[in-house]
């Protein structure tokens, strides 16, 4: 029998970020998982305030090189990768000098919030799609964790829905307590404009609030997880009202066995339902 494939695609992964609950579950849950006999790929943003050459990071130059077209601009995709050795774990970093050479992650240095956090996140979905097809690596299950990643179930379901290396993958979102003022970009629609994307479901994006966009995330998903003990109360209170499979908050004693336990049973709940 072959290993369930898992692919993660993290917000945040420690030890490369400042410690966080989420950078701790980006660290430590992929090898659980891999260590309860599945395999897995992890990705990641290169924010310019990892440290490459402390983390030895370098680049994969047969996976870089492709350009990805946002608001009719070119921007070179370039992968990097590095190792966790205790872990036997590989991190592959999404980098792009127009939006991850900044020293910072998600704000600047006085916490305001990037006015291009729509375009990397959308970099950063399409980056994660193209470099798994060129590694050739079919997940059965894609598990998104943070805001930043919540573009990843629409992108799955929607435009990739015909593709054979994605088409069967189930996804799960873990929502946590990363919510960000404001909304992004209202043009963001526009941008999110790419080969088998249907433009009546961009309206979806029409006012990307991170209410909205968690939401459109849910609603793509196969199943849900509570990621931080407090989250928003409306969105938690929109889970739980969808009919799909959602697992509780798990602290850090028992969230990777109670995780690989959710993997299998939205596996095997959606063979079910599609039948």
């Amino acid at each position: 029998m072959e290993k369930t494939r898992v692919l993660f695609v993290q917000q945040e992964i420690t030890p490369y970020l400042k410690e966080s609950h989420m950078g701790h579950i980006g660290r430590y849950l992929p090898q659980g998982i891999q260590e309860k006999k599945k395999e897995i790929r992890t990705f990641m943003p290169r924010y310019g305030c990892i440290n490459e050459r402390r983390n030895q990071l370098h680049e994969v130059i047969r996976l870089s090189g492709m350009n990805l077209v946002i608001d009719n601009t070119d921007h070179p995709l370039i992968i990097k990768v590095a190792s966790i050795q205790s872990a036997r774990m590989q991190i592959y970093f999404i980098d792009n000098e127009d939006f991850f050479q900044r020293k910072f992650t998600l704000t600047d240095k006085n916490g305001q919030y990037f006015a291009d956090n729509d375009e990397r996140a959308i970099f950063f979905t399409r980056g994660v799609v193209e470099t798994v097809k060129k590694l050739g690596w079919a997940p059965d299950l894609v598990h998104c964790n943070g805001w930043f990643t919540s573009l990843m179930p629409f992108y799955l379901k929607e435009v990739l829905k015909d593709n054979p290396m994605f088409s069967d993958a189930k996804v799960i979102y873990s929502i946590y307590d990363d919510e960000f003022p404001g909304a992004l970009d209202q043009e963001m629609p526009k941008k999110m404009k790419t080969k088998g994307v249907d433009s009546a479901k961009l309206v979806l994006y029409e006012e990307p609030n991170y209410l909205n966009i968690s939401k459109i995330a849910i609603d793509y998903a196969d199943g849900v997880i509570i990621g931080s003990e407090k989250i928003n109360p409306e969105l938690e209170k929109y889970a739980r009202e969808q009919d799909k499979p959602l697992l509780e908050y798990h602290d850090k004693e028992t969230y990777i066995d109670a995780y690989n336990d959710f993997y299998d049973e939205v596996m095997v709940t959606e063979t079910v339902l599609e039948q």
